[in-house]
């Protein structure tokens, strides 16, 4: 907590939160340079309240046995939505206001968060923690096969070793258990795909000058909150939600409340992790973070089986973050120098026609 508290001040003094979010873009978002101090900050952000909502939807969805994940989920939709509203009107923050154009400047991230949101609950159910795990890490793989791609960023070999030394980690930490399920393989690597695309996307549309990362949120969360509201009464949540014996309970109201507040939380780090770092650096902190937490579970929890070949693997998985982490925020000059010029070109390209994402 004492983490989150720290980031959250410095960012705040760095006028993330500015009320005018949109000035900078003048010269364009991916211009401006970030201090090392901003990014890692950022990255601990993301890290620090990623965790932090992990134990909040754990407490509900485990603990109160709450019976929807995405009833759970529009709740911290809906709570982005109103706290972005409300801080427009009481003009702490800018974006557009909605028109024709919106949707067409906020397209594919509605549709790739949706995905992504129903692809990791099926791979979920599917799978085993282990492959479920190492498969996961393929998101790595693909978001740097996207940025690649689709924003024309190039990356050092050490970079590239290490996103390789996070893959063959997961691979070793889940070999003892490798039951193949096809449906389940096909959901989590989709859902691989949904989430990289979605960081990818979030990034380029980072540097839309009317939108700013308030509207990239805002309107996010707007559109996706429909469809996630006609999936859950498809699916017969809202009737278990409804008859939920423990909305009497003030102790889960009050963590139903707060995994809504850390959903609006976890979304704005995630977009401030992006603008601040490259959507593969957000990718491979959320990784790293999840190996982090299976190393408390040793320690915590009591259900960890303990076998030197995960802890091997998993041992490899965070020396490559920790590497990854070292050549990402103590860049050469010549790194620095080599990447510039593709990332000034690339802006310029973009903000004639504007960037056109949790």
């Amino acid at each position: 907590m004492c983490v989150f508290s720290c980031c959250w001040v410095f960012l705040r003094r760095q006028q993330v939160f500015s009320p005018h979010p949109t000035m900078s873009a003048e010269v364009g978002e991916e211009q401006v340079e970030h201090s090392r101090l901003s990014q890692l900050l950022a990255a601990l952000f993301y890290a620090c309240s990623s965790f932090l909502i992990t134990v909040v939807n754990k407490t509900v969805l485990t603990s109160f046995r709450f019976p929807s994940y995405l009833c759970l989920g529009i709740g911290q939709l809906i709570t982005t939505i109103v706290v972005l509203h409300a801080a427009k009107m009481s003009k702490t923050v800018k974006y557009q206001d909605f028109d024709r154009s919106v949707f067409i400047k906020i397209f594919p991230l509605p549709l790739l968060y949706f995905g992504n949101h129903v692809t990791g609950l099926a791979s979920t159910k599917k799978l085993s923690l282990p492959m479920f795990t190492v498969l996961r890490k393929f998101t790595i793989l693909m978001t740097l096969v996207m940025e690649a791609y689709i924003l024309r960023k190039t990356f050092p070999k050490s970079i590239v070793y290490c996103v390789m030394a996070i893959i063959v980690g997961a691979m070793i930490a889940a070999s003892s258990d490798l039951a193949f399920n096809v449906e389940g393989y096909t959901f989590v690597l989709l859902n691989d795909a949904f989430t990289a695309a979605t960081g990818v996307y979030t990034k380029k549309k980072l540097g839309d000058q009317s939108l700013g990362k308030y509207g990239v949120l805002f309107y996010n969360a707007l559109f996706i909150v429909i469809p996630t509201v006609v999936a859950s009464a498809f699916t017969g949540d809202f009737h278990k939600v409804i008859t939920f014996e423990d909305w009497a309970k003030a102790t889960f109201v009050f963590c139903f409340l707060m995994s809504c507040l850390m959903g609006f939380v976890v979304m704005y780090s995630i977009v401030l992790c992006n603008y601040y770092n490259s959507a593969l650096t957000t990718t491979v902190v959320g990784a790293i973070k999840n190996v982090a937490v299976a190393y408390i579970g040793m320690f915590i929890g009591g259900d960890y089986l303990f076998s030197w070949t995960n802890f091997l693997g998993l041992t490899v998985c965070v020396s490559g973050g920790l590497l990854f982490s070292y050549f990402t925020f103590n860049k050469t000059n010549s790194q620095g120098n080599t990447a510039r010029p593709e990332r000034r070109s690339h802006t310029a390209q973009e903000s004639t026609g504007k960037f056109s994402t949790v």
